[in-house]
């Protein structure tokens, strides 16, 4: 890891956010008992408060070894949805949660998981942490998740080319391992908002991954010896290989596991179709099984 690169994503890090953003930040983690917590995607670039904003809330170890604990230590992270209202305005934040220590693992790609070092490779604030330590450690994870991604995307991509095309081999690559549902050309849209930054974090990102390049003009080649490009690709291969699966086992997870699911799904359903149906108790504390009525009754609705 270099101090350029640390640099880099420390003052990425600091991005300002609105005070109903920060606000919203610290309650949910204060609900979910964290010690940092992350903002990002599209309200991020935005700053658009009727959509639904992305948290990142970072906690200390699990404990316990019950079945709920087990889950968040193998099958990270935990989701939820939360409503916060600030005045006369509801925020909407969907938040994912997971213990530090396991995310300083993932973003080191030091798990099968590709899903944290490939978001965190995009844009991000830190919206709060609890001491300097804990703020120094998020720095350094997010760090490495870039270092990791372009490691990846040195052997994924072409032998030489512009950083977009490093970065769009690696999303494109990434998005078929994690059983993601993308619409074509999204990893264009990633880049297209800040290009300039995405080709700037390239060759920092090798330098602090320990990789080197040369440069002829616009476009770069990384210098990967030949074991590592081998070493590299046998990652990956596992990757694409379980990647599915582990995204299949999250679902299966979060299906019993999503708090305020119910509140999400009516929410989404109202402001995709305008049907505005009531959180009954029985569609909050079971919305899969309630699922199928929410939908009739939606059709019914627009039928008539």
């Amino acid at each position: 890891m270099t101090q350029t690169l640390l640099s880099f994503v420390a003052d990425e890090l600091e991005t300002a956010v609105s005070a109903p953003i920060a606000a919203a930040a610290r309650e949910v983690t204060r609900r979910l008992g964290g010690v940092a917590v992350l903002f990002y995607g599209s309200v991020l670039r935005t700053g658009d408060l009727d959509g639904v904003l992305d948290f990142y809330v970072l906690t200390p170890p699990a404990r316990g070894w019950g079945l709920r604990a087990w889950a968040t230590r193998t099958l990270w992270p935990d989701v939820s949805f939360h409503e916060i209202t600030l005045g006369t305005r509801v925020i909407r934040a969907k938040v994912a949660a997971m213990p530090l220590d396991t995310f300083c693992r993932a973003v080191e790609g030091r798990t099968i998981d590709t899903t944290i070092w490939t978001r965190f490779a995009q844009p991000a604030a830190l919206v709060w942490a609890a001491d300097p330590l804990v703020q120094a450690r998020v720095v350094r994870a997010v760090a490495y998740a870039t270092a990791t991604a372009a490691r990846f995307a040195a052997v994924l991509g072409p032998r030489h080319g512009r950083p977009a095309d490093f970065w769009l081999a690696l999303f494109r690559q990434t998005y078929s391992a994690e059983l993601r549902v993308e619409a074509p050309g999204r990893e264009r849209q990633i880049l297209a908002f800040v290009p300039d930054r995405f080709e700037a974090l390239l060759p920092l990102a090798w330098q602090g991954a320990g990789i080197g390049h040369e440069r002829r003009g616009g476009e770069y080649a990384p210098l990967v010896a030949e074991r590592d490009v081998r070493a590299t690709l046998a990652a990956w291969w596992l990757r694409q290989r379980l990647g599915k699966w582990l995204n299949v086992a999250r679902l299966m997870k979060a299906a019993f596991t999503f708090e305020g699911a119910g509140r999400y799904g009516l929410w989404k359903l109202q402001r995709h179709t305008g049907v505005d149906l009531p959180l009954t108790r029985w569609r909050e504390r079971h919305p899969i099984l309630a699922a199928p009525g929410v939908m009739w009754r939606v059709w019914q609705t627009r039928a008539s």
